[in-house]
Parts: structure tokens; C-alpha cells; sequence
């Protein structure tokens, strides 16, 4: 063991005795149950007083990495076995996730998931919820309720009943922390461990890892131009405990479930007494024409449970969704959001609620609606100049690659140039049905950026083609 002591640094001598010991310890130099010198001969060999090797093995001894005992003396004590570390993680390795593509940092051209910033009255929101935060931080310290605010599940259940057709009472309205925390508390309520869950095919790869990790056995169910075949369900998982579906606009092909499988759905939740989670992730959001009526309008046998969020509506970072849920499921999930899954902090509610209490919302909606639109005819327009080809689904465009072409690697290469494209492959969940392709986000998409990122993505996909 080697101590270089240095006079002239900041460091105390007794720190720098701590460093060199515990380093000695780290690298293996001192095995465990080594003994070490005892302060007197330590300091004679360092040339400092006795006193500051005792502080220095104090500090080792508090870190539990030496043990003292007198007829043992001073040694190294026995540590766990540090394994190597096979993996170092980054926005690079993150990337090579399936699980990850979702949550590229951004911002990029193409991004899925996020709402245009370009076009958010940011000003506005932002003296809004600075209110809201200082009024949070100005008033009595209490525990809010878990379910969420009051005002805020009015203002949701008025706002549903306009543009979704759902009639509902704020107490079955919970505030989530985003999509992810309705699912999860959904998950949660239902107690179906062990039992079988429809999901579609292609579908979101995060919620059917949700399920997956809430030990449900998922059954891959193909999706057409008529949405979920619900036939298809019914035949190789009638007793299934639950089916996710996203029946406004299929994720991520794009086609509204039809009201004939709409109906049969409905039909095989009663008769199997099952329940169905509707994620509602785009809402009005449809850019063709008025947006199909969520699927828990038409419910009326109460199995419909209704998700929906403001992550593409005013931004991720809220960290904001809701679940409106069944009379008969409202006593379970009181015990949840109480327990396991409160809602989150009262300013970001208050704000969002005065968003949409004084109009702001609708307003933001209807003319997100008109850009989204607008960048979506432009993105179509400017693939087809560069020979691809695509079509819209939602607030995508979904591009088709030819055979053999590696949708996974383009998007890694993309992202290096400023893209983030989402490769469709890894949406598919049976074996062997997996598609090549690309989903590239319209709102991210602004028009005088398209015809560049348009070009470097031909480029992109010729190499790996």
C-alpha cells in the first residue's frame, strides 16, 4: 500500500490517509481481512501525527470499510463481490431499447408522442401555473386528496361529455400521473394476475410490457382496416380477463374501430363478464373529421374503462392523465390512488383546470387541429417527392420500407442527424408478423423542415435498403 501524502493541497492530511486506504481497498490491493498498521506505526511511516491516522481510520471504520478490534487489531473488512460491469447506459444504448425508442430525448423531427411547442401558448400556461405553484407553496401544509382535485375532475367530466359523448360523475374521474399511472392503477384495481389480456397487433409496445410486468399473459390480436378483430380475440382467448384497445385511432396504423366490431366487443365484455381499457391517446385529436365517440360512450353494461391523458394536448411533462372508471369499480379504486397510486402535486392540477375552465383549451385543440393537418398533407407531400411512400394514421405518418429493410437501424442512424423516426417493427408482438417501417410524428414535423429531414431519410433508407 502506497500513501503520497501532500502538504500543500486543500485536503486534510487525515481525507488524504481516508483516500489512499479506501482506494487500496477498491482495487484489491487490500484483501478483505488485511491487517493494517496501527496509528502509532502508520504515522511514523507517513510522518504525521497519531491523531490524524485515528481520524482517518474513524472515517473508514464509519464507512464500515476497516474494522477495529484489539486482539485482531485494525483490518480490511469483508466486502461484497464487485462484479463487472457489462454495460454502461446512454442516450446511445437507450436507443438500441425497444422499450426506450418512446422516450428519445428531444427535440427532433419526427419525434412520436409529443405535441407541436412551436405552437403551445407557452406564455400563458406559464403565468398560470406560476400562480398555481405560488398558491400551493403560500397555502396550509395538507395531504390533498389521492384522487385528484375536485375542480379538475369537473372541468375533465364537462370536457368528455362535449367532445367524447362519455356521461360521467367527477367521483369516477381519478388524475393520474400520465398515461402509465392510469394503466397502472387500472392494472391494479382489476386483480387479474394470471389471466389472459388482449392486446393488438401491432400495438404499444410499453403497455403490453405493463401487462406483461403485472404477470397477465398477453394474446396478440391482428388488427385490419376495421381495427381489433374482435372475432379473432373470441376465438383463441374467450375468457380473457381484459382487452387494451385504442378504438378512436389505432396505434399506430391509424384505421377507428368499426361499429359493427364495436358493438361485438361490447357484447363479449357483458357475456364474459370482462373488462375492456379503451386508451383514448389522441381524443378529438383526429385529423380527417370529427372524432369517432370514445368507445365508454357507448358502454352500457359499465366494462368500459376510459384512459386518457394531456401528453399530446398541451405536453408530456405535466406528467398528467386520467381514467374515468365504471360505478362498480369506483370503491376499488378509492383504495388504489389512497394506497398505492395518489395523484400528482395540486399545482399542476389547479393550473391545467384554470387552462381549461377559461377556455384556453378548446381554443389550443381546434387550432392544433388545423396545424397538425396542415404539416401532415405537407409530410405526405414531401416523402412522395423523394419516392416514398406513406399514409396518415393520427398524428403520424406511417412509411412503408421494402422488404429486408432494417427499420431499427435507420432510426439509430437518424437520430444522429436531428430525426427521430420510430421503427414499426418493434409495435408487432406474435412472431412472424412483424412489418418493416417507419412512423414518422407529424406535430414535430414543422414544414420548412421537412423537405431536408425528407431527403436525408431517403438517403438513409437506400443504405439499408
Amino acid at each position: 500500500m502506497k500513501i503520497v501524502l501532500d502538504r500543500t493541497a486543500n485536503t486534510s492530511l487525515a481525507e488524504q490517509i481516508r483516500i489512499g486506504i479506501s482506494g487500496a481497498i477498491a482495487s484489491g490491493v487490500l484483501a478483505p481481512g488485511a491487517r493494517l498498521p496501527s496509528w502509532l506505526d502508520l504515522a511514523a511511516q507517513l510522518g504525521v501525527a497519531r491523531g490524524t491516522v485515528k481520524t482517518a481510520y474513524e472515517r473508514l471504520a464509519d464507512a464500515q470499510l476497516i474494522v477495529s478490534s484489539r486482539p485482531a487489531g485494525t483490518r480490511v473488512a469483508g466486502q461484497p463481490v464487485k462484479r463487472a460491469v457489462k454495460e454502461q447506459r446512454s442516450i446511445e444504448t437507450d436507443l438500441l431499447s425497444d422499450l426506450y425508442q418512446h422516450f428519445v430525448p428531444g427535440p427532433a423531427v419526427f419525434q412520436m408522442g409529443v405535441p407541436a411547442s412551436d405552437c403551445f401558448p407557452a406564455a400563458l400556461f406559464a403565468r398560470i401555473r406560476a400562480r398555481a405553484a405560488r398558491d400551493e407553496v403560500e397555502a396550509p401544509a395538507f395531504y390533498h386528496d389521492p384522487r385528484g382535485e375536485h375542480e379538475l375532475r369537473r372541468e375533465i367530466a364537462a370536457h368528455l361529455a362535449l367532445s367524447r359523448g362519455i356521461e360521467c360523475r367527477p367521483s369516477q374521474i381519478f388524475i393520474t400521473a400520465g398515461f402509465a399511472g392510469a394503466l397502472g392503477a387500472t392494472l391494479q384495481a382489476l386483480r387479474a394476475e394470471g389471466r389472459a389480456a388482449w392486446v393488438e397487433n401491432p400495438g404499444f409496445l410499453p403497455t403490453r410490457r405493463a401487462l406483461q410486468i403485472s404477470r397477465l399473459s398477453t394474446v396478440s390480436v391482428p388488427v385490419d382496416e376495421e381495427g381489433i378483430d374482435v372475432a379473432h380475440g373470441e376465438a383463441h382467448a374467450p375468457d380473457a380477463a381484459l382487452a387494451l384497445v385504442t378504438p378512436g385511432q389505432q396505434a399506430p396504423l391509424g384505421p377507428t374501430l368499426s361499429l359493427a366490431r364495436r358493438l361485438r366487443l361490447l357484447d363479449w365484455a357483458r357475456r364474459a363478464h370482462a373488462w375492456i381499457i379503451e386508451d383514448d391517446y389522441l381524443g378529438e385529436l383526429q385529423l380527417k373529421r370529427r372524432a369517432a365517440p370514445a368507445l365508454a360512450a357507448q358502454d352500457r353494461s359499465g366494462r368500459v374503462i376510459h384512459i386518457g391523458s394531456f401528453s399530446k394536448t398541451i405536453s408530456p411533462t405535466l406528467r398528467l392523465g386520467f381514467v374515468v372508471v365504471p360505478l362498480s369499480l369506483v370503491a376499488r379504486f378509492d383504495d388504489v390512488m389512497a394506497c398505492l397510486a395518489p395523484a400528482p402535486g395540486p399545482a399542476v392540477q389547479t393550473a391545467t383546470t384554470e387552462f381549461m375552465r377559461d377556455g384556453h383549451y378548446l381554443r389550443h385543440l381546434r387550432r392544433m387541429k388545423r396545424v397538425y393537418a396542415a404539416r401532415s398533407s405537407a409530410l405526405l407531400a414531401n416523402l412522395e417527392a423523394e419516392g416514398l411512400h406513406g399514409y396518415a394514421a393520427g398524428l403520424a405518418v406511417v412509411l412503408q420500407l421494402p422488404d429486408g429493410a432494417d427499420d431499427k437501424a435507420i432510426a439509430r442512424e437518424a437520430y444522429a442527424y436531428g430525426m427521430a423516426p420510430a421503427p414499426l417493427s418493434v409495435w408487432y408482438g406474435a412472431p412472424g408478423t412483424a412489418r418493416s417501417g417507419l412512423l414518422l410524428g407529424v406535430a414535430t414535423a414543422i414544414e420548412a423542415q421537412q423537405a431536408t429531414a425528407c431527403r436525408r431519410l431517403g438517403q438513409l433508407i437506400q443504405r439499408f435498403s
